[in-house]
């Protein structure tokens, strides 16, 4: 029986992307899947909603981080992407620093990347790219959801949206659920407010 491809898009500077990436590789772990990463925008996505000035100012954050990993997979093949979403996100979620030229060079150095790369954050030569991933996360799913997103066998959908990031057999039996839950052609929505922030353990 061959893998399951699972495609997961995500933007770095979300939080509970990065929760649900970190459960989605314990899946890997003990279920059949094989995880392709799609660069998400969430820049794009809002670019034209009414948003509180401090919030739009902070999305160029966004920008910057899918940037710099859209030009290391220009330069280094798709294969790079988990691997530096990883090392960037760490840094933005875990390590709390600001996003610029030292997280990217930091980051791209980590990984065996030219840090040069880190200049792409104001590139938007990149954002094409950037935003052709993005619309074809979109148009599995609708525009009236985020990230992260992921698409199995036919089914896509938003979320799960999750904290702490279950491990071991316990993340395997979520992933069941919500496959079994998303599978189902007539369900759309389960939600419930979120009474704890990202717990990244």
């Amino acid at each position: 029986m061959s893998k399951s491809n699972v495609q997961f898009w995500f933007d770095p500077i979300c939080p509970w992307a990065f929760m649900t990436s970190r459960w989605l590789l314990e899946v890997e772990k003990i279920r059949d899947i094989s995880i392709t990463w799609n660069l998400f925008s969430l820049a794009h996505l809002n670019k034209d909603k009414e948003l509180a000035p401090e919030y739009k100012a902070r999305l160029i954050r966004s920008w910057q981080t899918t940037r710099v990993i859209a030009a290391a997979q220009e330069k280094n093949g798709k294969e790079i992407t988990l691997p530096l979403y990883s090392v960037i996100s760490s840094r933005i979620h875990l390590k709390k620093m600001d996003v610029g030229q030292d997280l990217f060079t930091q980051a791209l150095k980590e990984v065996g990347a030219d840090e040069n790369l880190a200049s792409a954050e104001s590139d938007s030569s990149f954002d094409k790219a950037i935003v052709a991933s993005h619309e074809a996360g979109i148009a599995l799913v609708g525009s009236d959801v985020g990230t992260p997103i992921i698409a199995v066998e036919g089914t896509a959908f938003f979320g799960p949206v999750i904290s702490p990031a279950p491990k071991g057999e316990e993340a395997g039996k979520l992933w069941d659920g919500v496959l079994l839950a998303a599978s189902y052609p007539g369900f759309f929505e389960i939600k419930r407010s979120r009474s704890v922030g990202p717990i990244f353990d």
